[in-house]
């Protein structure tokens, strides 16, 4: 979830040496005196829990109840990735800054400044049903019983045990970083606060559904194929969860998920993309100006809610010092108080917090009706979701708590604080957000681009039939022209059909970056003879992604280049390269290749890698294909991969139980000395899946080991 994305506070500045002093007794005397937290174990009965391990390491995890099922992916997801799961559980009890230093700090800030803890301490017994309550109490004792059974991992002591309304703090903040609150607090911080600021980088996800009447099978096909980080707390862990309660269930989660966030259940199937509908607004207040604690409102002066809070830094490794910061509260939100002004910020996600119950209800649906009902509830805050099941019927909507805006203002930018009439208090119900089911072209997809293009064009949504405020994105991305361009509108398609169009690599014909790059592709060699064979690559280049594309290797750096020269300039993606630029790009890709490989063009293969502890394997894939991958500079010239496809599942549906494929980036552990901490690499570079199954006969046995929780690893 969550996890060092506001490094803009250096805390070491807020201090002044005369007041370190003092505070450095203070922590020292409450150093000694202090002592290691201690609790008993949960007592809960792990002979109803099974951890069943097939020869991929993943976790198929079976109970008498949801509880006990919730109680051993706790253990099992700790027993392989304990520390990431922990980083979670630090940022929800606002504890990052005493195991991480400066950048956790500002997590905890983050936190305070949301007041997660309070919202949850708040909504916890309203938001949650008896049931869903019982789930996370068996996940919060299952992870308190293996910290007390592994004391050498924990990071810190006082952390343990957790609660159930920390755990549901740590969904609140991760919810609202999702909705944009880390982007808009760092905007307000940096005095860029002019516009709400918007993620521009192609990122990305796919997610494809193709109905019975467009396959040759009969039956409907899934693929859900988020492009998550590949490691962190926001990457992809498999697990299959199975009670005697109906929850029988195979997909994916984050560190310290009590359950499966997108994935495919006995009978239906969903995959999450993000989406862009606007979710967050920041208001500027008109602060006194011969009062700086009030703020005008339709002519009154109102009191602005100030707080001292106390954010607890780990120093040099060796001790924790409190550090105070004022936080602020009007009648829009939490509020920061800056240079440039007074601004608050405003979101669903501090709103409504039963997200984790909607997702675990949707786990549990037997069909379209009961997981139309659990999305219904209007608990999950974003996220385009793309649905099909067994019984043939698709569907997608553009789910996300979007305000009912006054019309009479502009919501876009920066909003007038100082009126009743730009404060919104609801949000449009779940029947008038963009959706469709079983269009006429029998397939739906999303690749994080429009929801008014989600289909076929003849079936494709108005978007002059949605409010204006709503602010969804209008663009296509390169992901979704070259589906389009894939996918045809009529005739039927077969299962390895469908997993080549997923597996595709290629940009589409005209390309659709927000920056404008088609100057790389007109330079006449004659012109730049110096840098003529890297014109000539590009002129013959297939815009394929492949290891063996030098073509690709050079677009990734002059990708690349302009992305960190954007950054660190300012200049908006929103722009057109002009041929001196492209000249300089390829200029430098030539320098750049030559030095570190010793010739002017490489394969991308050669250039990209995919790194997990010592194992570093050629890597294809470029920023926004389908198969996309994101890299970042890695050593001796060369990249490596960070974000994009990781974890894959493809699903056929059919008489009996669906048929299911998976992979994911690394293997199902983090730990270097795990036979499963890399054991999937190959498989995933060669785009091979494993089977998956439902089946709990199946499963046990081929399972290459069962055991109860409680057993040290």
């Amino acid at each position: 979830m969550l996890f060092s994305t506001l490094p803009f506070f250096t805390f070491m500045t807020m201090i002044t040496q005369k007041t370190l002093l003092p505070l450095l007794l203070v922590v020292i005397s409450l150093f000694i005196f202090s002592c290691n937290s201690t609790y008993p174990e949960s007592g809960w009965d792990t002979s109803k829990v099974e951890i069943a391990r097939d020869e991929f390491g993943i976790p198929h995890i079976f109970g008498k109840t949801d509880a006990d099922v919730a109680y051993g992916l706790a253990w099992a997801h700790a027993e392989d990735d304990f520390e990431t799961i922990q980083k979670t559980l630090l940022a929800g009890k606002r504890m990052v800054g005493r195991v991480y230093g400066q950048d956790g700090a500002a997590v905890d800030f983050f936190g305070h400044l949301l007041q997660t803890i309070e919202i949850a301490e708040a909504k916890y017994e309203s938001a949650y049903s008896v049931e869903f309550k019982a789930v996370l109490e068996g996940y919060a004792a299952g992870m308190n019983d293996f910290a007390l059974a592994h004391p050498e991992e924990v990071l810190l002591k006082s952390a343990f045990p957790v609660t159930t309304k920390e755990m549901a703090a740590a969904y609140i903040l991760s919810l609202a970083q999702m909705s944009g609150a880390d982007q808009a607090i760092q905007q307000i911080v940096s005095g860029k606060v002019e516009t709400f600021p918007i993620d521009t980088n192609p990122k990305g996800s796919n997610a494809i559904a193709v109905h019975s009447s467009r396959t040759d099978s009969g039956g409907n096909f899934l693929a859900i194929n988020s492009h998550q980080p590949l490691d962190g707390p926001v990457a992809w862990y498999e697990a299959h969860l199975h009670s005697e309660e109906g929850w029988n269930i195979i997909g994916g989660l984050f560190p310290g998920g009590a359950m499966i966030f997108h994935g495919v259940n006995e009978n239906l199937g969903w995959a999450h993309t993000v989406n862009f509908p606007d979710l967050l607004d920041t208001y500027q207040l008109e602060i006194n100006p011969e009062n700086d604690g009030q703020y005008r409102v339709d002519g009154e002066w109102l009191e602005l809610e100030e707080e001292t809070i106390w954010l607890r830094v780990k120093l040099w490794d060796l001790i924790t010092i409190p550090f105070p910061k004022k936080i602020w509260k009007s009648i829009y939100g939490p509020t920061l108080v800056t240079e440039q002004g007074a601004f608050s910020i405003r979101m669903g996600a501090l709103e409504r917090i039963g997200a984790p119950e909607e997702w675990w209800r949707m786990n549990k649906a037997k069909n379209f009706t009961e997981f139309k009902a659990a999305m219904n509830r209007m608990e999950l805050t974003s996220f385009n979701t793309v649905y099909a099941d067994r019984y043939d019927t698709i569907y997608y909507v553009s789910n996300g708590l979007v305000p009912i805006r006054n019309s009479s203002y502009d919501y876009t930018g920066t909003v007038a604080g100082n009126t009743k009439e730009t404060l919104w208090t609801d949000y449009f119900d779940f029947k008038n957000l963009p959706q469709q089911l079983n269009p006429n072209s029998g397939y739906l997809y999303n690749t994080n681009h429009s929801p008014f293009r989600a289909s076929g064009l003849a079936d494709n949504l108005n978007p002059d039939d949605y409010p204006k405020t709503m602010n969804y994105s209008l663009r296509d991305n390169n992901r979704s022209t070259r589906f389009r361009e894939l996918m045809l509108d009529t005739g039927r398609i077969s299962y390895e059909r469908f997993k080549q169009i997923k597996y595709d690599g290629k940009l589409p014909e005209k390309l659709a970056f927000r920056t404008n790059m088609e100057s790389l592709f007109s330079l006449e060699p004659s012109k730049y003879p110096a840098i003529s064979l890297q014109i000539e690559t590009l002129k013959k280049w297939d815009k394929s992604s492949g290891i063996e594309s030098k073509g690709a290797a050079i677009f990734a750096f002059v990708y690349y280049y302009w992305w960190d020269k954007f950054a660190a300039t300012g200049k908006s993606w929103e722009t057109t390269l002009t041929e001196e630029e492209a000249v300089e790009s390829l200029q430098a890709a030539k320098l750049h290749f030559e030095t570190h490989f010793g010739k002017e063009l490489v394969e991308l293969g050669e250039y990209q890698k995919l790194v997990r502890g010592k194992k570093s394997l050629p890597l294809g894939g470029i920023d926004d294909v389908i198969t996309a991958m994101r890299s970042l500079s890695w050593e001796n010239g060369m990249r490596k991969g960070t974000q994009g496809e990781s974890y894959i599942m493809m699903v056929q549906f059919g008489d009996g139980l669906p048929q299911i494929e998976t992979i994911n980036v690394y293997g199902a552990s983090n730990d270097p000395e795990s036979p499963h901490y890399d054991d999937q690499m190959e498989l995933f570079l060669a785009q091979k899946l494993k089977p998956m199954s439902l089946d709990k006969a199946e499963v046990m046995k081929n399972a290459k080991r069962v055991y109860n929780p409680g057993i040290k690893k």
